[in-house]
């Protein structure tokens, strides 16, 4: 009994671990007028900063032969103790992969590779111009209380049936009010999704790899501790 006291708490602990939100929108042509919102939180190599905050929504405007096409809007909605920063970028993963991509309005640099604090991603969008990567800096974008809107376009080597979009981002710049912090990211999660249907919410909460490996040990251990509790049964003697 003392061992599945001890192991009872591991196992609650296991299963109360805040999980990965592994938020993706999937598309198909038949989803053209679909918004999807996104809030973005605000972190660092450190940790998260209080205040930073952004907002993107999308909508699918039209899909044609190998390209899909959605109109954009960016909302820096950044607060206390956050007194300024600069939504300079944004970006996400795609499946199947882009052939490559366009865009108007403040973010009209496309780029790919390596986001900070992010890792690789398939495709961001810039402002300023500058370098076509995710990671440089750019000197345009979203002010604090500003927003903007623009479209954007996704190529692919083939037409696409069902498009799934994942690992939203945003890039910070120009940061006050967090110490020494001046640049940062921040993650997006699916706030809400409409379509001339209605409208529901988005985002799927979906658990580490990690936490599942740790929640199946610990039911393991439990089921072997329990195991270990029977009194043994007497072993039948032959005659």
């Amino acid at each position: 009994m003392m061992r599945l006291a001890y192991l009872l708490p591991c196992l609650a602990l296991a299963m109360a671990g805040a999980p990965a939100l592994a938020d993706t929108i999937t598309l198909t042509p038949t989803d053209v007028g679909k918004s999807f919102t996104l809030d973005y939180n605000g972190f660092t190599g450190g940790g998260t900063i209080d205040g930073l905050a952004g907002q993107t929504v999308f909508t699918l405007t039209g899909v044609s032969g190998n390209s899909y096409t959605f109109g954009y809007t960016v909302n820096n909605i950044s607060g206390a103790p956050i007194t300024g920063s600069r939504i300079s970028g944004f970006g996400f993963n795609t499946n199947p992969d882009i052939a490559g991509a366009s865009s108007t309005g403040v973010f009209d640099t496309v780029g790919t590779g390596n986001a900070p604090n992010i890792g690789t991603v398939d495709v961001c969008f810039k402002g300023g111009g500058g370098t076509n990567n995710c990671a440089g800096g750019s000197g345009d974008g979203v002010s604090l209380g500003d927003s903007t809107s623009g479209t954007l376009t996704l190529d692919f080597s083939s037409p696409v049936d069902q498009l799934s979009l994942s690992d939203f981002f945003v890039r910070y710049q120009s940061i006050t009010g967090a110490g020494s912090i001046s640049s940062a990211v921040g993650s997006g999660t699916v706030s809400s999704s409409t379509s001339s249907g209605g409208s529901s919410s988005g985002g799927t909460p979906v658990p580490e790899p990690s936490m599942l490996l740790l929640f199946g040990a610990g039911v393991a251990a439990l089921g072997f501790a329990r195991a270990r509790s029977r009194p043994a049964r007497p072993l039948a003697l032959a005659a």
